[in-house]
């Protein structure tokens, strides 16, 4: 199924076409429980999102892509009489941000960081696919945006978002549920396989380990976590995925040091010892140790 495995690839990154964006979830999105407020609407090659309903009505965290629109807004109406509200948007690929326009269409408010609408009004160039990506339209962009972070009294919580500093991209942020102490990462957590790291919007897998321990920091064992990509999580996962980072870090590091080149370092196989747990997702071993050594390279 390889070609499967290109296109799923491409869609992380938000860079499939619209036909083919359509086709990562060519059935109805079932929402996960996680609590009478709070679901999960699971991605296929698409990110997770997050919504909550209430009397205030729905909320979610980040929106797939754009022909997905309808199916997420489909469910969305089982569960809740409401339009949605709002939408925040953990950073600003595709497949997180490709159905701000339609919703804010029909009435959403789009909330993000300064870099998310920054990298959406301009276009982007993702080096690690040679892809380009063109400026979004108006109505995509966020239109309520944040340095560090802001607070959303909603549905009879409190959601913090806060931004964790450049990691998988410049413009990541956490959503915290205080009263139903649930975290949704974004990005910063592919629970079950490697992680892309996106260098070219500022990206930086050292962020990536400081945002994991922020994250960690931040919740107890009783947290649901809601991961950008992969099925519903908890701190102990969060935790062995931090781990591996900073092991493959180390391991990278040690072979830098020494004087390898990427080529070198690639061959030298640092993950083999996570590969089985990690390694089956979209970016294969060889891939993603590539793209380490690239954002570690940067750093120097």
């Amino acid at each position: 199924m390889r070609p499967f495995v290109a296109s799923l690839a491409l869609s992380v990154i938000a860079c499939l076409p619209p036909a083919l964006q359509a086709q990562q979830n060519d059935g109805p999105i079932g929402p996960v429980k996680i609590s009478d407020s709070l679901y999960m609407l699971p991605g296929t090659g698409s990110g997770n999102i997050g919504l909550s309903i209430g009397q205030d009505g729905p909320l979610l965290i980040d929106d797939q892509f754009a022909p997905l629109t309808d199916k997420i807004q489909a469910t969305v109406a089982k569960l809740s009489e409401h339009p949605i509200r709002f939408v925040v948007n953990t950073h600003w690929h595709g497949d997180h941000t490709g159905g701000n326009e339609n919703l804010a269409k029909r009435g959403a408010v789009i909330v993000a960081h300064d870099n998310v609408r920054v990298r959406l009004a301009k276009g982007q160039f993702l080096k690690a696919f040679n892809r380009h990506v063109d400026p979004a339209p108006r109505k995509a962009l966020p239109v309520v945006t944040f340095a560090d972070g802001l607070t959303l009294h909603w549905n009879d919580d409190t959601l913090e978002v806060m931004h964790v500093g450049p990691a998988h991209t410049d413009g990541d942020s956490v959503i915290f549920f205080k009263k139903a102490n649930v975290l949704h990462t974004g990005d910063l957590f592919f629970n079950g396989f490697y992680p892309f790291v996106d260098s070219s919007s500022g990206g930086d897998f050292n962020g990536m380990i400081a945002a994991g321990k922020k994250m960690l920091e931040r919740i107890d064992d009783k947290t649901v976590v809601i991961p950008g990509h992969g099925p519903l999580s908890n701190k102990a996962e969060l935790g062995a995925f931090v781990t591996m980072l900073e092991d493959v870090r180390a391991k990278v590091k040690n072979l830098m040091d020494a004087g390898k080149k990427r080529e070198e370092v690639i061959a030298a196989k640092p993950t083999a010892t996570h590969d089985e747990r990690w390694g089956g997702g979209f970016l294969k071993p060889d891939v993603w140790v590539g793209i380490v050594y690239d954002t570690m390279a940067k750093g120097e």
